[in-house]
């Protein structure tokens, strides 16, 4: 069974979490009392003792041993501070974005939503509770990520190499896509009237593609029809706009029309390998410390932000 620990490294593997079982649960943590004290004031955030009480039951269903209060203020303090951050940057993670990851833990965990907000509930957590903590990792590892990439952080080839020590020697796999990008332009000047008809010569277009070989001589017989050859990319380096779309197609396949700035267009996926070299895992192990924040830049970015906010104990 898949567990709590690390389980939001990265929204598409919830189910990669360490190993820890729901036992707890039978036994009744003990719930928080509704009123509550205000404890710490995080740039005007406040935590309270309400706050602290349903992370310490979070820590109990991870097995954290030690001083529970402790612990729990620190990880609220910081998850303050990465909700700062995240707020002014500008970041909104939508309830349908939070529900999706927390549908997913659910179903790795062999339940269904309901069943883990009732888990939740009997805990001490409450569902609300772990969807903000789903909340606040989405958006820290946006913001980290967009940092990160902004600066090309990619891990050393040392820390490269311990990471697949650390993982048994073997080199992490990812898939390579050759993609091509059909365009159907439309002029904005147009865009209101000729869109809807454009998506429908997109997704006829689309059922005739066989592979990449013939796209151009099928654009050349339409209107306004522009091909672009993307070359090879790794699944880890997809665009997040074309991600969930591309992930899983094979030769031949083509994504769903999308409105564009430039008119309505879909990618064909020429080719799909599997590669497996020392690209593949220093992209593999950077996106995964970049999405759960755990990465240097992320640890550097929350110490700069710990510096510049107000955190006052009571």
């Amino acid at each position: 069974m898949t567990g709590w620990t690390n389980a939001f490294r990265a929204p598409r593997r919830l189910a990669a979490a360490a190993a820890l079982s729901f036992a707890v649960c039978a036994g009744g943590v003990p719930t928080a009392a509704q009123a509550s004290d205000i404890k710490v004031v995080v740039n005007n955030q406040a935590v309270t003792s309400y706050d602290i009480a349903r992370r310490k039951a979070f820590l109990t269903l991870q097995r954290r041993k030690g001083n529970l209060t402790e612990l729990a203020t620190n990880e609220l303090i910081e998850q303050a501070l990465k909700s700062y951050a995240i707020q002014r940057a500008g970041y909104r993670i939508p309830d349908s974005r939070v529900d999706q990851a927390f549908a997913s833990f659910a179903n790795s965990n062999k339940m269904s939503s309901k069943q883990l907000t009732q888990v939740l509930g009997q805990s001490g957590v409450t569902a609300k509770h772990f969807k903000e903590f789903i909340r606040v990792q989405i958006g820290w590892g946006q913001l980290v990520g967009a940092q990160s990439r902004g600066k090309g952080g990619l891990m050393s080839e040392q820390d490269v190499v311990a990471k697949m020590l650390e993982r048994g020697g073997a080199k992490p796999t990812s898939t390579e896509y050759t993609l091509q990008k059909v365009i159907f332009v439309v002029p904005k000047s147009h865009r209101k009237s000729t869109l809807a008809s454009r998506r429908s010569e997109a997704n006829a277009m689309r059922g005739r593609v066989g592979d990449c070989s013939n796209t151009i001589a099928l654009a050349a017989q339409l209107r306004d029809v522009t091909v672009q050859d993307l070359g090879r990319v790794l699944q880890l380096e997809l665009p997040d706009r074309w991600k969930d779309e591309v992930s899983g197609l094979q030769s031949g396949q083509t994504t769903r029309p999308k409105d564009s700035e430039d008119g309505v267009e879909f990618l064909i996926v020429c080719r799909a390998r599997t590669v497996s070299d020392d690209r593949v895992a220093q992209l593999q192990f950077s996106t995964e410390a970049v999405e759960s924040g755990d990465s240097e830049a992320g640890k550097k970015l929350l110490e700069q932000i710990r510096e510049n906010s107000r955190i006052q104990r009571r």
